[in-house]
């Protein structure tokens, strides 16, 4: 991708994705001599074992950190496609996931219609003011099975997130909400059916930026 800097150490490559990033400071809160934005360059991926820093990446929310190892290996993907709906906040993602034709196995996404990076979370939703709930009830939709496989992501103009691929719906606590092969979920702010898409996108003229 465009936005995305690589950081070459003896034993892994870290990559960085501005466009994704949510500034929510995990890396350098867990691995602050690996990830200053202070310094220059702000990664130093020599100063940690490389599983370490893998292990932290792995927890980055947003998926604008990745790795490799310089022997090829790469993050395999959750064995289980995971749409979380995070208080007050954005959608966040995580397993064999497909967005704007890039490959990605987490992703934090825009629910509350403010941002400026859509489909993407850049926080507007805490400026915005932005209240929904990170738990809601559990549906009883009918159900499929499988819970893997490559999922795609698609952002419908001026409406909904499209989510085409078997995914597992939880609150932020992690508790079950449903099992969809496809869900289409809002992303306007406005529905009054959150997580789920309810038109009212429509109502309100949401907009997808020019």
């Amino acid at each position: 991708m465009a936005h995305t800097k690589e950081y070459e150490g003896e034993d892994i490559v870290v990559s960085f994705d501005l466009k994704r990033c949510i500034h929510a400071r995990n890396c350098f809160l867990k691995l602050p001599d690996v990830f200053d934005p202070a310094k220059r360059p702000w990664v130093q991926p020599d100063n940690a074992p490389a599983e370490e820093i893998a292990a932290m990446i792995r927890s980055c929310p947003s998926g604008a950190l990745g790795f490799r190892y310089k022997n090829g290996a790469t993050e395999a993907a959750p064995k289980i496609n995971r749409v979380t709906i995070l208080e007050n906040g954005p959608l966040a993602l995580s397993g064999e996931l497909s967005i704007e034709d890039s490959a990605q196995t987490r992703l934090t996404l825009c629910r509350c219609g403010l941002s400026k990076n859509k489909p993407y979370c850049d926080y507007s939703h805490v400026e915005g003011g932005f209240e929904a709930t990170g738990e809601p009830k559990a549906q009883s939709p009918a159900e499929v099975e499988e819970q893997g496989g490559p999922v795609s992501i698609a952002s419908v103009p001026d409406g909904p997130l499209k989510v085409d691929g078997h995914i597992e719906l939880t609150t932020g606590t992690g508790h079950k909400i449903a099992k969809h092969a496809k869900a289409f979920l809002c992303r306007c702010g406005a529905s009054k059916n959150k997580p789920y898409c309810d038109g009212s996108h429509k109502a309100i003229g949401f907009k997808d930026p020019e």
